[in-house]
């Protein structure tokens, strides 16, 4: 009976496993999502903070006293040469009259002093005049020419000043903020309003000494604005370093015009010489406790395994070191279950 009863169960058994593998051999390809490595020059990189400036970013001054008339509203955008704030000129106007005058009274005596003087000098012709008094007369005549020129000078000020009443904009840009209000009363070099530059941007970040020697301007960088990816080139070094931080700068192109003025961003420095290595994505290495592989498609869409050591970081790449070449075809998405000789499709973004 124990006999019957064996053959009965392994009977039973036998159609069950059978049914199981022919249902793994007609199981569809796994779709999965493949990046090629690459082999190519690079270098480590490290991941630096940085932020996006204007190029033109000022606190515009006024140049002459008075009271304040007009500001422009914040937002306001401002055009090269045109008025961010009005300062009143009524005082001044008032002194160019007077001014003026004066100019008008000491040219009147500049005439009457220049007749003055041919009259002693035909007199002095017929030895009817002293020398003395034709001196005196030439020396009034030259000190009413520099009165006027001071007046004249004197003049060319106040006019100045006047046109300094309005505070004009160096540069284009949007005013950011109002440093005074209507009705105030300012000094000369007093702050009327923040003008900021919108279209001229860059990039400033601090990098540590340890990597000066591999940054040159105009290289290409990759920089990272909220998991987005770009390259810029690198504008300016600037090889001074903090004492404390011992950081320095660098200035970046700003390219992107979603990166406005104040954005955060990741900018990633080389650390290295550059060599020659095979690169894959980082999203194709499959950890498995200390073991790291990577799963490869073949020719035949067919996956194999591949056991890897990682190198240097770049970026969103890292070096492989293994049985890995330029063009193979790593799996980066929908590997998580695979096994060796598993056959998949290929898979588009």
């Amino acid at each position: 009976m124990k006999q019957t009863t064996r053959i009965v169960l392994f009977t039973c058994l036998f159609p069950v496993l059978s049914w199981a593998q022919d249902a793994e051999q007609q199981a569809p390809a796994s779709p999965v999502r493949v990046e090629s490595a690459q082999r190519d020059t690079f270098s480590a990189t490290l991941w630096v903070s940085g932020t996006v400036i204007s190029q033109n970013d000022a606190r515009i001054a006024a140049e002459t006293d008075g009271r304040i008339t007009w500001v422009a509203n914040v937002g306001s955008r401002i055009k090269k040469g045109e008025a961010i704030a009005r300062i009143d000129a009524a005082d001044l106007r008032l002194d160019l009259a007077d001014s003026e005058a004066q100019l008008g009274s000491l040219k009147a005596q500049l005439k009457y002093r220049d007749s003055s003087l041919q009259r002693y000098q035909k007199l002095a012709a017929s030895n009817n005049a002293a020398a003395t008094q034709l001196d005196e007369a030439q020396s009034q005549l030259d000190m009413t020419r520099q009165d006027i020129k001071r007046a004249e000078v004197a003049i060319a000020q106040i006019k100045r000043r006047i046109k300094q009443a309005e505070v004009l904009a160096p540069f284009p840009g949007i005013v950011v903020e109002r440093l005074v209000q209507i009705g105030e009363f300012v000094g000369r070099g007093a702050q009327v309003a923040r003008l900021v530059d919108t279209q001229h941007r860059e990039i400033r970040a601090q990098a540590p000494l340890s990597v000066a020697g591999w940054i040159r301007e105009g290289m290409q960088v990759t920089v990272q604005h909220e998991q987005l990816e770009s390259l810029s080139p690198v504008s300016y070094v600037i090889p001074v370093g903090d004492q404390r931080s011992r950081m320095f700068e660098v200035r970046i192109v700003a390219t992107d015009p979603a990166w406005i003025i104040g954005s955060p961003v990741r900018v990633a420095l080389p650390n290295s010489e550059p060599r020659e290595l095979v690169a894959i994505p980082r999203d194709g290495l499959v950890l498995r406790g200390s073991n790291i592989f990577v799963m490869r498609v073949n020719d035949s869409n067919t996956v194999e395994k591949v056991s890897v050591e990682t190198g240097i970081g770049l970026g969103g790449f890292v070096e492989v070191i293994g049985k890995v070449e330029q063009g193979d075809r790593i799996i980066t998405r929908g590997g998580e279950r695979l096994q060796p000789g598993q056959v998949v499709t290929i898979t588009e973004g």
